[in-house]
């Protein structure tokens, strides 16, 4: 049996049994201070290789962390020890068929295949706590909301089959404490680092995990592909200071 352990937002640590269920039902913004978190794509073997060359053409949102064995729902030991992709620490997911939105499910292990591969992105939740220590919390933190994620006009270089725009995460911050958020952010570069793009109070735009996930969508590959529910992440094992540059 599997036990995850979590903190919730006032501190209180909670160790948890995964046994097979979902144990985080909702936003996992502020969840496990200090510990990464991962946006989840699920895709055929075929279009692996693809995928890969998507995340390494665009690392900013695509921050690869690893992927599993085609077949083998374990997710890899360096990244969150005796966990199983398709039940454990993983809210609720979205499942496509044919490029088209189908369901959510809380468990995925019939929509898993012989040659299913599991992908781990790097998630900007993961340089929350920093900010928050720095006293510079993200407002969707004091709202208890998802972080907001919009879509641009950027197009992606395609990648085999997958191609589509970037997404961005959006924090607002005053000026008075913008220089020091960019310094705190920039060193995450495997959960999407520094800000993108730039418009009192300014909107920061950082990489978004939602990009890979879209762009396989867009492609309209055959068959199903799953993903997590944005918002609504993998929690890991792996600590945030072990990610960065320098912290």
């Amino acid at each position: 049996m599997a036990i995850g352990k979590v903190l919730y937002p006032d501190g209180r640590p909670a160790y948890v049994s995964l046994s097979g269920k979902n144990f985080l039902p909702y936003l996992t913004a502020g969840f496990c201070p200090g510990r990464s978190q991962a946006n989840v794509v699920l895709l055929p073997n075929k279009f692996a290789a693809d995928f890969r060359l998507l995340c390494a053409r665009k690392p900013v949102s695509c921050p690869l962390f690893g992927e599993t064995k085609p077949g083998d729902p374990q997710v890899p030991e360096a990244l969150a020890a005796d966990s199983d992709v398709r039940t454990d620490c993983l809210p609720t997911m979205y499942i496509s068929r044919d490029g088209v939105f189908a369901e959510q499910k809380e468990s995925i292990e019939k929509e898993w295949r012989d040659d299913s591969v599991a992908f781990f992105i790097g998630c900007s939740y993961s340089f929350e706590a920093a900010l928050v220590k720095n006293e510079l919390p993200p407002r969707h933190l004091e709202l208890n909301r998802a972080v907001l994620v919009n879509k641009t006009n950027y197009r992606l270089r395609y990648a085999g089959v997958f191609g589509g725009h970037m997404e961005v995460s959006m924090r607002p911050y005053r000026l008075v404490g913008f220089e020091r958020m960019r310094d705190i952010t920039r060193p995450f570069v495997k959960t999407h680092g520094e800000r993108v793009a730039w418009d009192g109070e300014v909107p920061a735009y950082f990489g978004s995990g939602v990009t890979p996930q879209l762009s396989v969508m867009d492609s309209g590959i055959s068959g199903e592909v799953v993903g997590h529910t944005p918002g609504r992440m993998l929690m890991l094992d792996i600590k945030d200071e072990d990610i960065c540059l320098s912290f």
